[in-house]
Protein backbone atom coordinates (compact mmCIF):
# COMPACT_ATOMS: atom_id res chain seq x y z
CA UNK A 1 0.00 0.00 0.00
CA UNK A 2 1.23 3.70 -0.87
CA UNK A 3 1.83 5.76 2.13
CA UNK A 4 4.29 8.69 1.51
CA UNK A 5 3.32 10.55 4.85
CA UNK A 6 5.40 11.47 7.59
CA UNK A 7 2.90 11.80 10.11
CA UNK A 8 2.30 10.05 13.37
CA UNK A 9 -0.06 7.51 13.29
CA UNK A 10 -2.80 6.51 15.68
CA UNK A 11 -3.05 3.11 16.84
CA UNK A 12 -6.55 2.27 16.48
CA UNK A 13 -10.33 3.16 17.03
CA UNK A 14 -12.79 1.68 18.84
CA UNK A 15 -16.72 0.65 19.05
CA UNK A 16 -18.95 -0.89 21.20
CA UNK A 17 -22.99 -1.00 20.76
CA UNK A 18 -25.53 -2.88 22.35
CA UNK A 19 -28.95 -2.49 20.21
CA UNK A 20 -31.69 -4.52 20.96
CA UNK A 21 -34.04 -5.76 17.47
CA UNK A 22 -31.17 -3.95 15.19
CA UNK A 23 -28.72 -5.12 12.97
CA UNK A 24 -25.61 -4.45 15.25
CA UNK A 25 -22.93 -5.58 13.25
CA UNK A 26 -24.33 -3.08 10.36
CA UNK A 27 -24.16 -0.30 12.47
CA UNK A 28 -20.45 -1.42 14.32
CA UNK A 29 -19.79 -1.30 10.23
CA UNK A 30 -20.77 2.18 9.82
CA UNK A 31 -19.02 3.58 13.20
CA UNK A 32 -15.93 1.82 12.30
CA UNK A 33 -16.39 3.22 8.60
CA UNK A 34 -16.50 7.00 10.73
CA UNK A 35 -13.39 5.63 13.19
CA UNK A 36 -11.32 4.94 9.68
CA UNK A 37 -9.12 7.89 9.74
CA UNK A 38 -7.52 6.62 12.94
CA UNK A 39 -6.05 2.96 11.13
CA UNK A 40 -6.32 1.72 7.90
CA UNK A 41 -4.38 -1.19 8.65
CA UNK A 42 -6.66 -3.77 9.01
CA UNK A 43 -9.87 -3.95 10.57
CA UNK A 44 -12.59 -6.70 13.10
CA UNK A 45 -15.72 -7.16 14.48
CA UNK A 46 -16.88 -9.68 17.28
CA UNK A 47 -20.36 -9.94 17.53
CA UNK A 48 -22.90 -11.57 20.31
CA UNK A 49 -26.14 -12.75 20.55
CA UNK A 50 -26.40 -13.49 24.32
CA UNK A 51 -25.15 -17.42 23.60
CA UNK A 52 -22.69 -17.38 21.38
CA UNK A 53 -20.03 -15.15 20.06
CA UNK A 54 -19.18 -14.83 16.17
CA UNK A 55 -15.92 -12.61 14.62
CA UNK A 56 -14.36 -11.65 11.76
CA UNK A 57 -11.47 -9.53 11.46
CA UNK A 58 -8.89 -9.03 8.31
CA UNK A 59 -5.90 -6.74 7.14
CA UNK A 60 -7.06 -3.38 5.09
CA UNK A 61 -9.88 -1.17 5.25
CA UNK A 62 -12.96 -1.11 6.78
CA UNK A 63 -14.78 -1.05 3.58
CA UNK A 64 -12.78 -4.18 2.22
CA UNK A 65 -12.21 -6.50 5.25
CA UNK A 66 -16.67 -6.71 5.89
CA UNK A 67 -18.24 -7.23 2.91
CA UNK A 68 -22.28 -8.52 2.53
CA UNK A 69 -21.30 -12.03 2.94
CA UNK A 70 -19.05 -11.68 5.79
CA UNK A 71 -21.75 -8.99 7.01
CA UNK A 72 -24.55 -11.88 7.00
CA UNK A 73 -22.87 -14.26 9.56
CA UNK A 74 -22.64 -11.64 12.19
CA UNK A 75 -25.69 -11.69 14.50
CA UNK A 76 -26.54 -10.65 17.43
CA UNK A 77 -27.72 -7.64 20.06
CA UNK A 78 -24.15 -7.05 21.49
CA UNK A 79 -20.93 -6.22 19.10
CA UNK A 80 -17.41 -4.90 19.42
CA UNK A 81 -15.71 -3.14 16.32
CA UNK A 82 -11.55 -1.87 15.79
CA UNK A 83 -9.61 -0.54 13.10
CA UNK A 84 -5.63 -0.33 13.36
CA UNK A 85 -2.32 1.13 13.26
CA UNK A 86 0.04 -0.92 14.77
CA UNK A 87 2.05 0.76 17.83
CA UNK A 88 2.86 -2.76 19.84
CA UNK A 89 3.35 -5.65 17.34
CA UNK A 90 3.67 -5.06 13.79
CA UNK A 91 1.06 -4.68 10.86
CA UNK A 92 0.09 -8.16 10.40
CA UNK A 93 -3.01 -10.68 10.59
CA UNK A 94 -1.97 -12.02 13.62
CA UNK A 95 -2.09 -8.81 15.46
CA UNK A 96 -5.38 -7.73 14.40
CA UNK A 97 -8.36 -6.97 16.62
CA UNK A 98 -10.31 -7.87 18.39
CA UNK A 99 -8.96 -10.77 20.33
CA UNK A 100 -11.36 -13.50 21.06
CA UNK A 101 -11.43 -16.48 23.38
CA UNK A 102 -13.16 -18.88 25.03
CA UNK A 103 -13.02 -18.89 29.02
CA UNK A 104 -14.41 -20.94 31.61
CA UNK A 105 -16.88 -18.07 32.04
CA UNK A 106 -17.74 -17.89 28.18
CA UNK A 107 -16.69 -16.06 25.00
CA UNK A 108 -14.77 -12.95 25.37
CA UNK A 109 -13.17 -10.69 22.66
CA UNK A 110 -11.47 -7.12 23.47
CA UNK A 111 -10.28 -4.30 21.17
CA UNK A 112 -7.57 -1.90 22.48
CA UNK A 113 -6.54 1.65 21.56
CA UNK A 114 -3.53 2.55 23.66
CA UNK A 115 -0.19 0.91 24.58
CA UNK A 116 0.80 -0.72 28.18
CA UNK A 117 4.05 0.05 28.92
CA UNK A 118 4.66 -2.88 31.07
CA UNK A 119 3.08 -5.73 28.39
CA UNK A 120 6.39 -7.08 28.58
CA UNK A 121 6.67 -8.04 31.78
CA UNK A 122 2.83 -8.80 32.14
CA UNK A 123 3.55 -11.08 29.21
CA UNK A 124 6.20 -12.53 30.54
CA UNK A 125 4.76 -13.55 33.72
CA UNK A 126 2.22 -15.59 32.07
CA UNK A 127 3.97 -17.37 29.78
CA UNK A 128 6.22 -18.52 32.84
CA UNK A 129 2.50 -19.60 34.40
CA UNK A 130 2.57 -21.99 30.97
CA UNK A 131 -0.27 -19.08 28.49
CA UNK A 132 0.75 -18.93 25.32
CA UNK A 133 0.21 -16.42 22.78
CA UNK A 134 -0.45 -16.28 18.94
CA UNK A 135 0.54 -12.70 18.39
CA UNK A 136 3.23 -9.79 19.48
CA UNK A 137 0.35 -7.60 20.53
CA UNK A 138 0.17 -6.39 23.98
CA UNK A 139 -3.72 -6.41 23.39
CA UNK A 140 -3.71 -10.63 23.46
CA UNK A 141 -1.82 -9.93 27.24
CA UNK A 142 -4.74 -8.00 28.44
CA UNK A 143 -7.22 -10.58 26.89
CA UNK A 144 -5.16 -13.57 28.62
CA UNK A 145 -5.05 -11.70 32.09
CA UNK A 146 -9.30 -11.20 32.04
CA UNK A 147 -9.37 -15.16 31.27
CA UNK A 148 -7.37 -16.09 34.12
CA UNK A 149 -8.67 -13.30 36.77
CA UNK A 150 -10.96 -14.96 39.00
CA UNK A 151 -13.66 -13.01 40.38
CA UNK A 152 -17.79 -13.85 40.23
CA UNK A 153 -18.41 -11.18 37.18
CA UNK A 154 -16.36 -9.69 34.47
CA UNK A 155 -16.81 -6.21 36.18
CA UNK A 156 -14.23 -7.89 39.28
CA UNK A 157 -12.07 -9.66 36.94
CA UNK A 158 -11.64 -5.70 34.90
CA UNK A 159 -11.01 -4.22 37.47
CA UNK A 160 -8.33 -6.91 39.03
CA UNK A 161 -6.49 -6.43 36.15
CA UNK A 162 -6.65 -2.33 35.93
CA UNK A 163 -4.93 -2.51 39.07
CA UNK A 164 -2.13 -4.49 37.24
CA UNK A 165 -2.49 -2.61 34.08
CA UNK A 166 -0.04 0.87 33.46
CA UNK A 167 -0.11 2.71 30.47
CA UNK A 168 -2.98 4.08 27.33
CA UNK A 169 -5.99 1.60 27.05
CA UNK A 170 -9.65 2.54 25.93
CA UNK A 171 -11.15 -1.08 25.98
CA UNK A 172 -14.63 -2.39 24.64
CA UNK A 173 -14.81 -5.86 25.32
CA UNK A 174 -17.58 -8.21 24.50
CA UNK A 175 -19.35 -11.23 26.61
CA UNK A 176 -21.91 -13.02 25.54
CA UNK A 177 -24.17 -10.80 27.21
CA UNK A 178 -22.62 -7.51 27.68
CA UNK A 179 -20.54 -4.83 26.13
CA UNK A 180 -17.77 -3.45 28.67
CA UNK A 181 -16.59 0.28 27.87
CA UNK A 182 -13.27 0.63 29.87
CA UNK A 183 -10.99 3.56 30.30
CA UNK A 184 -7.19 3.83 31.89
CA UNK A 185 -6.89 5.85 35.20
CA UNK A 186 -4.93 9.03 33.28
CA UNK A 187 -7.67 9.22 30.48
CA UNK A 188 -4.52 9.15 27.61
CA UNK A 189 -6.94 8.12 24.96
CA UNK A 190 -10.07 9.31 24.02
CA UNK A 191 -13.70 7.21 24.65
CA UNK A 192 -17.20 8.41 24.77
CA UNK A 193 -20.49 7.21 25.38
CA UNK A 194 -24.46 7.71 23.73
CA UNK A 195 -27.66 6.57 23.80
CA UNK A 196 -28.85 5.10 20.50
CA UNK A 197 -32.51 6.44 19.73
CA UNK A 198 -33.86 3.23 19.58
CA UNK A 199 -32.66 2.31 23.01
CA UNK A 200 -29.55 0.81 24.03
CA UNK A 201 -26.28 2.43 24.42
CA UNK A 202 -22.96 2.55 21.57
CA UNK A 203 -19.36 3.92 23.11
CA UNK A 204 -16.39 5.08 20.55
CA UNK A 205 -13.66 6.17 20.34
CA UNK A 206 -14.81 9.58 18.91
CA UNK A 207 -18.15 11.62 18.99
CA UNK A 208 -18.24 11.39 15.30
CA UNK A 209 -18.68 7.72 15.51
CA UNK A 210 -21.76 8.01 17.78
CA UNK A 211 -23.22 11.66 16.27
CA UNK A 212 -23.04 8.75 12.62
CA UNK A 213 -24.88 6.46 14.77
CA UNK A 214 -27.96 8.93 15.56
CA UNK A 215 -26.57 8.53 19.64
CA UNK A 216 -28.04 11.65 22.05
CA UNK A 217 -26.89 12.65 25.65
CA UNK A 218 -23.06 11.75 24.76
CA UNK A 219 -20.49 12.00 27.30
CA UNK A 220 -16.79 10.87 27.64
CA UNK A 221 -16.16 8.04 29.79
CA UNK A 222 -14.24 9.43 33.12
CA UNK A 223 -10.70 8.06 33.46
CA UNK A 224 -10.74 4.90 35.38
CA UNK A 225 -14.40 3.83 34.70
CA UNK A 226 -16.31 0.73 33.60
CA UNK A 227 -19.37 1.09 32.01
CA UNK A 228 -21.70 -1.55 31.41
CA UNK A 229 -23.86 -1.76 28.13
CA UNK A 230 -27.03 -4.53 28.31
CA UNK A 231 -30.26 -5.41 29.25
CA UNK A 232 -30.06 -4.30 32.87
CA UNK A 233 -29.25 -0.49 31.54
CA UNK A 234 -26.13 1.57 31.39
CA UNK A 235 -24.10 0.56 34.71
CA UNK A 236 -21.06 2.64 35.80
CA UNK A 237 -18.26 1.76 37.90
CA UNK A 238 -15.02 3.46 39.11
CA UNK A 239 -13.01 0.72 39.00
CA UNK A 240 -9.54 2.56 40.10
CA UNK A 241 -8.77 6.07 41.46
CA UNK A 242 -8.04 8.80 38.38
CA UNK A 243 -4.62 9.78 38.30
CA UNK A 244 -4.35 13.66 39.07
CA UNK A 245 -3.65 15.53 37.04
CA UNK A 246 -4.97 13.42 34.09
CA UNK A 247 -2.79 12.76 30.79
CA UNK A 248 -5.14 12.96 27.98
CA UNK A 249 -3.26 12.98 24.24
CA UNK A 250 -2.66 17.20 23.42
CA UNK A 251 -2.14 15.37 19.83
CA UNK A 252 -5.48 14.36 19.91
CA UNK A 253 -6.38 17.84 19.26
CA UNK A 254 -3.58 18.93 16.93
CA UNK A 255 -3.65 15.93 14.44
CA UNK A 256 -5.56 13.12 15.49
CA UNK A 257 -9.15 13.67 15.68
CA UNK A 258 -11.96 14.88 13.46
CA UNK A 259 -12.80 17.74 13.61
CA UNK A 260 -16.03 17.45 15.05
CA UNK A 261 -14.83 15.12 17.76
CA UNK A 262 -15.66 17.00 21.54
CA UNK A 263 -13.38 15.62 23.60
CA UNK A 264 -13.35 16.55 27.50
CA UNK A 265 -16.06 19.42 26.78
CA UNK A 266 -13.41 20.40 23.83
CA UNK A 267 -14.52 20.79 20.60
CA UNK A 268 -11.21 19.85 18.06
CA UNK A 269 -11.81 22.05 14.99
CA UNK A 270 -12.10 25.40 17.65
CA UNK A 271 -8.64 24.04 19.48
CA UNK A 272 -7.39 23.68 15.72
CA UNK A 273 -8.25 27.26 14.98
CA UNK A 274 -7.04 28.81 17.88
CA UNK A 275 -3.91 26.95 17.27
CA UNK A 276 -3.20 28.96 13.94
CA UNK A 277 -4.18 32.23 15.84
CA UNK A 278 -1.72 31.73 18.52
CA UNK A 279 0.74 30.79 16.32
CA UNK A 280 0.27 33.61 14.13
CA UNK A 281 0.64 36.03 17.16
CA UNK A 282 4.16 34.05 18.03
CA UNK A 283 5.38 34.34 14.26
CA UNK A 284 4.26 37.92 13.80
CA UNK A 285 6.03 39.34 16.84
CA UNK A 286 9.05 39.78 15.31
CA UNK A 287 8.51 40.38 11.48
CA UNK A 288 6.87 41.74 9.08
CA UNK A 289 6.53 44.72 6.73
CA UNK A 290 5.59 47.68 9.23
CA UNK A 291 1.81 46.13 9.13
CA UNK A 292 2.31 42.48 10.02
CA UNK A 293 2.79 40.93 7.16
CA UNK A 294 5.82 39.09 5.97
CA UNK A 295 3.76 36.85 3.26
CA UNK A 296 1.17 37.30 0.54
CA UNK A 297 -0.53 34.04 0.92
CA UNK A 298 -1.42 31.39 3.74
CA UNK A 299 -2.10 27.51 2.43
CA UNK A 300 -2.79 24.63 4.33
CA UNK A 301 -1.55 21.49 4.32
CA UNK A 302 -4.98 19.45 3.99
CA UNK A 303 -6.78 18.20 6.26
CA UNK A 304 -5.68 18.67 9.80
CA UNK A 305 -4.02 21.80 9.22
CA UNK A 306 -7.01 23.97 7.54
CA UNK A 307 -8.64 24.87 10.26
CA UNK A 308 -5.38 26.30 11.57
CA UNK A 309 -4.33 28.51 8.29
CA UNK A 310 -7.95 30.16 8.66
CA UNK A 311 -6.94 31.46 12.35
CA UNK A 312 -3.68 32.11 11.01
CA UNK A 313 -5.16 34.15 7.96
CA UNK A 314 -7.60 36.13 10.87
CA UNK A 315 -4.82 37.04 13.24
CA UNK A 316 -2.18 38.07 10.35
CA UNK A 317 -4.28 39.67 7.83
CA UNK A 318 -2.48 37.52 5.52
CA UNK A 319 -5.19 36.21 2.95
CA UNK A 320 -5.62 32.51 3.19
CA UNK A 321 -6.21 30.31 -0.20
CA UNK A 322 -5.93 27.36 -1.14
CA UNK A 323 -2.72 25.83 -2.33
CA UNK A 324 -2.73 21.63 -2.31
CA UNK A 325 -4.80 19.49 -3.87
CA UNK A 326 -4.89 15.92 -2.02
CA UNK A 327 -5.68 12.97 -3.64
CA UNK A 328 -7.39 10.89 -1.01
CA UNK A 329 -7.49 7.91 -2.79
CA UNK A 330 -3.17 7.03 -3.88
CA UNK A 331 -2.48 6.25 -0.01
CA UNK A 332 -5.68 2.75 -0.75
CA UNK A 333 -3.97 1.66 -3.65
CA UNK A 334 -2.44 -2.02 -3.27
CA UNK A 335 -0.42 -1.48 -6.82
CA UNK A 336 3.13 -0.52 -6.03
CA UNK A 337 3.95 2.99 -8.24
CA UNK A 338 6.95 2.26 -10.79
CA UNK A 339 10.67 3.25 -9.54
CA UNK A 340 10.22 6.74 -11.44
CA UNK A 341 6.71 7.53 -9.99
CA UNK A 342 8.41 6.34 -6.40
CA UNK A 343 10.93 8.96 -6.95
CA UNK A 344 7.74 11.57 -7.15
CA UNK A 345 7.37 10.77 -3.69
CA UNK A 346 4.64 13.22 -2.50
CA UNK A 347 3.92 14.60 -5.66
CA UNK A 348 1.74 11.36 -6.07
CA UNK A 349 -0.47 12.42 -3.31
CA UNK A 350 -0.85 16.77 -3.74
CA UNK A 351 -0.65 18.75 -6.51
CA UNK A 352 -0.24 22.84 -6.80
CA UNK A 353 -2.84 25.53 -7.52
CA UNK A 354 0.04 27.29 -9.62
CA UNK A 355 -1.97 30.43 -9.77
CA UNK A 356 -2.28 31.04 -5.98
CA UNK A 357 1.17 30.89 -5.05
CA UNK A 358 3.32 31.69 -7.98
CA UNK A 359 5.10 34.99 -7.60
CA UNK A 360 4.02 34.97 -4.11
CA UNK A 361 5.63 34.66 -0.63
CA UNK A 362 3.47 31.66 0.69
CA UNK A 363 3.11 30.38 4.61
CA UNK A 364 2.82 27.07 4.99
CA UNK A 365 0.80 25.54 7.81
CA UNK A 366 1.30 22.12 8.92
CA UNK A 367 0.10 20.41 11.74
CA UNK A 368 3.61 18.35 12.84
CA UNK A 369 7.54 17.45 11.50
CA UNK A 370 8.23 14.34 12.76
CA UNK A 371 11.22 12.87 10.46
CA UNK A 372 11.50 15.32 8.31
CA UNK A 373 10.92 13.35 4.88
CA UNK A 374 7.78 15.24 3.37
CA UNK A 375 7.82 18.85 4.12
CA UNK A 376 11.25 19.61 1.69
CA UNK A 377 9.31 17.98 -1.09
CA UNK A 378 5.96 20.03 -0.04
CA UNK A 379 7.87 23.14 -0.40
CA UNK A 380 10.00 22.05 -3.34
CA UNK A 381 6.41 21.90 -4.95
CA UNK A 382 5.34 25.39 -4.26
CA UNK A 383 8.61 26.67 -5.20
CA UNK A 384 8.62 24.49 -8.74
CA UNK A 385 5.29 25.75 -8.69
CA UNK A 386 6.57 29.65 -8.88
CA UNK A 387 6.65 30.66 -5.15
CA UNK A 388 8.83 33.23 -4.40
CA UNK A 389 9.36 31.99 -0.37
CA UNK A 390 8.04 29.23 1.28
CA UNK A 391 7.70 30.07 5.09
CA UNK A 392 6.78 26.95 7.07
CA UNK A 393 4.64 27.44 10.26
CA UNK A 394 4.10 24.58 12.91
CA UNK A 395 0.85 24.42 14.83
CA UNK A 396 2.88 22.17 17.35
CA UNK A 397 6.19 22.55 19.69
CA UNK A 398 9.26 20.24 18.06
CA UNK A 399 8.60 16.89 18.26
CA UNK A 400 12.06 15.14 19.63
CA UNK A 401 10.31 12.48 21.71
CA UNK A 402 8.76 9.28 21.31
CA UNK A 403 5.36 8.70 22.47
CA UNK A 404 4.93 5.22 24.71
CA UNK A 405 1.34 6.11 25.10
CA UNK A 406 -0.66 4.38 21.97
CA UNK A 407 1.07 6.59 19.24
CA UNK A 408 3.61 5.44 16.51
CA UNK A 409 6.27 8.79 15.78
CA UNK A 410 9.17 6.33 15.61
CA UNK A 411 12.41 6.49 18.11
CA UNK A 412 14.66 9.15 19.59
CA UNK A 413 16.91 8.54 16.32
CA UNK A 414 14.12 8.93 13.72
CA UNK A 415 12.87 12.33 14.67
CA UNK A 416 14.15 15.29 12.84
CA UNK A 417 13.90 17.90 15.91
CA UNK A 418 15.34 15.35 18.23
CA UNK A 419 18.81 15.74 16.12
CA UNK A 420 18.86 19.08 15.06
CA UNK A 421 18.17 22.54 15.70
CA UNK A 422 14.94 25.16 14.50
CA UNK A 423 17.95 26.35 12.13
CA UNK A 424 18.87 23.21 11.15
CA UNK A 425 15.18 21.41 10.06
CA UNK A 426 15.07 24.99 8.29
CA UNK A 427 18.09 23.80 6.48
CA UNK A 428 17.11 20.55 5.70
CA UNK A 429 13.81 21.22 4.40
CA UNK A 430 14.80 24.22 2.29
CA UNK A 431 12.50 26.52 3.91
CA UNK A 432 12.90 30.56 3.59
CA UNK A 433 11.89 30.47 7.20
CA UNK A 434 10.73 27.90 10.00
CA UNK A 435 8.68 28.30 12.91
CA UNK A 436 6.74 25.79 15.55
CA UNK A 437 4.22 27.11 18.04
CA UNK A 438 5.35 27.29 21.36
CA UNK A 439 4.49 25.05 24.57
CA UNK A 440 2.71 28.06 26.19
CA UNK A 441 0.74 28.62 23.03
CA UNK A 442 -0.81 25.52 22.29
CA UNK A 443 -2.09 24.87 25.74
CA UNK A 444 -3.37 28.38 25.32
CA UNK A 445 -4.70 27.36 22.24
CA UNK A 446 -6.54 23.91 23.99
CA UNK A 447 -7.65 26.15 27.02
CA UNK A 448 -6.05 24.30 29.60
CA UNK A 449 -3.04 25.07 31.92
CA UNK A 450 -2.67 20.70 32.69
CA UNK A 451 -4.47 17.40 32.42
CA UNK A 452 -2.72 17.00 29.18
CA UNK A 453 0.39 14.65 28.17
CA UNK A 454 3.19 16.51 26.48
CA UNK A 455 5.81 13.99 26.55
CA UNK A 456 6.63 14.05 23.13
CA UNK A 457 7.54 17.69 22.81
CA UNK A 458 9.18 18.13 26.83
CA UNK A 459 10.00 14.03 27.43
CA UNK A 460 8.73 14.52 30.50
CA UNK A 461 6.18 11.54 30.98
CA UNK A 462 3.39 11.27 33.08
CA UNK A 463 4.78 7.40 34.02
CA UNK A 464 7.86 5.37 33.91
CA UNK A 465 8.97 4.12 30.79
CA UNK A 466 11.32 2.42 29.02
CA UNK A 467 12.78 4.79 26.49
CA UNK A 468 14.38 1.51 24.45
CA UNK A 469 11.32 -0.34 24.13
CA UNK A 470 10.20 -0.58 20.27
CA UNK A 471 6.42 -1.42 18.91
CA UNK A 472 8.10 -4.94 17.81
CA UNK A 473 9.52 -5.65 20.80
CA UNK A 474 7.93 -8.95 21.66
CA UNK A 475 8.60 -10.32 18.17
CA UNK A 476 12.88 -9.34 18.52
CA UNK A 477 12.45 -11.08 21.67
CA UNK A 478 13.19 -7.52 23.71
CA UNK A 479 11.04 -5.28 25.47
Amino acid sequence: MLNFSESPKEECGVIGIFAPNEDVARMTFFGLYALQHRGQEAAGMAVADGQTMSMHKGVGFVSHVFTPNVMADLKGHYAIGHTRYSTTGSSSLRNAQPFMIETINGPLALAHNGNLVNSAELRQELMQQGVGFSSSSDTEVMTMMLARNGGATWEERIKTAMKKWVGAYSLVILTRDCVYAVRDPWGFRPLCIGMLPSGGHAVASETGALQTLGCEAIRDVKPGEVVSLSNNALKVMQAVKPEQPSAMCVFEHIYFARPDQTWDGINVHHVRQRLGEELAREVASGLGDGKGRFADVVIPVPDSSVPAAIGFSHVSGIPYNDGFIKNRYVGRTFIEPTDSLRKRGVALKFNVINENVRDKRVVMIDDSIVRGNTTGPLIKLLKNAGAKEVHVAITCPPIAHPCFMGVDMGRHEDLIAHKRTVEEIREYVGADSLYYLSVDGMMKAVQRKDGFCQACFTGQYPIPVDLMSVKTGFERGTK
